[in-house]
């Protein structure tokens, strides 16, 4: 796929949140690069949002408010009315890194069904980076995930995994990456690029809402992988068991050798 054909689709959902709103769009309506169609969902916000997305409108290919079921029925919405080549979903308060960075992601050829990127954290103390491994393995999925938000996914790979799953509240995008990797085998590259800025306090990185993550990925796990997940909870445990008798080890012939 030549470069300077590639149809990049940024979606951003938004509900209340005008502030991070406009910084995300500004982020986005700033890129050098030109092939970008961004679509804006706003799930019916009564504060200043809408006046933010009219402000921007020309700049939009497409956008609406209206009430919705929740971020996942959100981002569908959007990744339904897109027609680019290549998805990335990027909530309002989150930010690419800079002017350039389409462009540089375009440039290095986007041919993989999922081409992620590394991601910096930001809060009101500090920023940090999220520094993604370069192969993805079920245990990616068992144990982390990969950033949403620094991930442009091929939009013809939601013909083959599905949509987000609207049932789930947290964790849908974590279960369609796992579903795209481990399931339907899709073909995966790592961008050695930092792709976006992302506002630490987004809904799946709050303390509070940690147990309602591991329920619901308890969840799909058990669904969806009924057979392994016995098997493979054992050979985590073994794991650790194994981890803590080096450890012991370790430390028994440190103290010999204080002796």
């Amino acid at each position: 796929m030549k470069a300077e054909k590639t149809k990049i689709s940024i979606i951003t959902i938004n509900y209340n949140n005008s502030v991070g709103l406009h910084q995300t769009i500004a982020s986005v309506i700033g890129q050098t690069y030109t092939n970008i169609e961004y679509i804006v969902i706003d799930g019916d916000s009564d504060d200043e949002s809408l006046s933010v997305i009219k402000k921007h409108e020309d700049k939009l290919a497409f956008w609406l408010s209206e009430k919705d079921h929740g971020i996942y029925h959100a981002m569908n919405k959007g990744i339904v009315k897109a027609t680019g080549d290549y998805i990335l979903c990027l909530n309002s308060g989150d930010s690419l890194i800079d002017k350039q960075i389409i462009e540089n992601v375009v440039a290095k050829g986007l041919t993989s069904d999922l081409e992620y990127g590394d991601l910096q954290f930001f809060n009101h103390e500090k920023t940090w980076i999220w520094k993604l491994p370069s192969a993805l393995t079920f245990n990616t999925f068992y144990t982390s995930t990969i950033a949403h938000p620094s991930t442009f996914i091929k939009k013809s790979l939601f013909e083959k995994v599905g949509l987000y799953d609207e049932t789930l509240r947290i964790v849908s995008d974590w279960k369609f990456f796992m579903l795209a990797v481990a399931k339907f085998n899709c073909s995966h590259k790592h961008l050695d690029l930092i792709i976006t800025a992302y506002n630490f306090d987004g809904i799946s990185s709050r303390p509070e809402n940690l147990n309602a993550i591991n329920e619901e990925r308890k969840l799909v796990l058990g669904k969806e992988f009924p057979a392994l997940m016995a098997d493979y909870e054992e050979l985590v445990f073994l794991k650790l068991e194994a981890k803590k008798m080096r450890n012991w080890i370790g430390a028994g012939k440190f103290v010999k050798k204080l002796f």
